[in-house]
């Protein structure tokens, strides 16, 4: 065959620009965002009605970095403790027995139905009806611990235990549906080879349902912060109490409401940034 023929054997390459699709209103819904919250920061930097010092005065005043901290003790109480109850209850509502599981079920329902505001104001005000918390050992009269409801519910310990009851309600179904995310094979291959249901579920299931946990959890922790600013009705002594309280004082209400949200602002970017590399880091796993 001769150099001709193979040549006109190949097959001919075109080649072709590729021409991207223009979006003239996607650049133009763009530029119209970008219009709507330039005029809202300008209207809020240019308004005369806010003293700009003001917020600088008390974004680092003690009483405001002490609400802080007390916020951040909140949340990391309510956290942890949400999320050893969540554990505990979303275990008990997978129990095969229908009393364990009902009793879970009905702990769930409660503490996802009613409102954190009402659990709050009514953990706040045990001590109308209990004039005494008393742990002993029953029909003997012999008491390990007696003090009055007053004393032992401040305003701050009712608070953890009304964000704790609230999110664990909600953390049990992400829990239970992160365990449910694991095969029953999994199971069945841990129990061939000897492990009982406990370490089943300590050393095979939870470390894989931790990948479908942990991003639900991270929003559960961001909302559980957000939560505390509910706590002002009892006066918890958090971040927004603490701004309220000053704000009774001076008359500038809008300025210390705008101190609290730049607070909350930067601890929710931070928690949001700690999020994205541990959901990366279990990722890797």
């Amino acid at each position: 065959m001769t150099r001709a023929a193979e040549e006109t054997r190949q097959p001919v390459r075109v080649r072709r620009r590729v021409v991207p699709v223009r979006h003239y209103g996607r650049g133009a819904l763009a530029v119209l965002a970008a219009a709507v919250v330039a005029l809202i920061i300008y209207g809020f930097a240019g308004n005369p009605n806010i003293e700009w010092p003001v917020v600088g005065d008390y974004l680092f005043h003690a009483d405001i970095l002490e609400g802080l901290l007390r916020t951040l003790e909140m949340t990391a109480l309510g956290m942890v403790f949400s999320l050893i109850g969540a554990t505990i209850v979303a275990l008990m509502r997978m129990s095969p027995s229908r009393v364990i599981s009902g009793i879970a079920a009905g702990y769930i329902f409660v503490f996802r139905g009613i409102p954190l505001i009402l659990l709050l104001v009514f953990v706040g005000n045990v001590g109308l009806f209990v004039d005494r918390i008393t742990i002993g050992i029953p029909f003997t009269g012999l008491h390990v611990f007696s003090e009055p409801s007053s004393a032992v519910l401040t305003p701050f310990v009712a608070s953890v235990i009304g964000l704790s009851l609230a999110g664990s309600g909600y953390m049990a179904e992400i829990v239970r549906a992160g365990l449910l995310a694991i095969g029953r094979g999994q199971r069945d291959a841990a129990k061939a080879l000897g492990l009982n249901s406990l370490r089943t579920t300590r050393y095979v299931v939870l470390p894989q349902a931790l990948r479908v946990i942990v991003p639900p959890m991270g929003n559960e922790l961001i909302s559980m912060l957000k939560a505390t600013a509910i706590v002002s009705v009892i006066g918890g002594g958090d971040l927004l109490t603490i701004a309220q309280a000053i704000s009774g004082a001076n008359y500038r209400t809008i300025e210390l409401l705008l101190v609290a949200a730049v607070w909350y602002f930067v601890v929710i970017a931070v928690l949001t940034v700690g999020q994205h590399y541990l959901e990366r880091r279990i990722a890797e796993r």
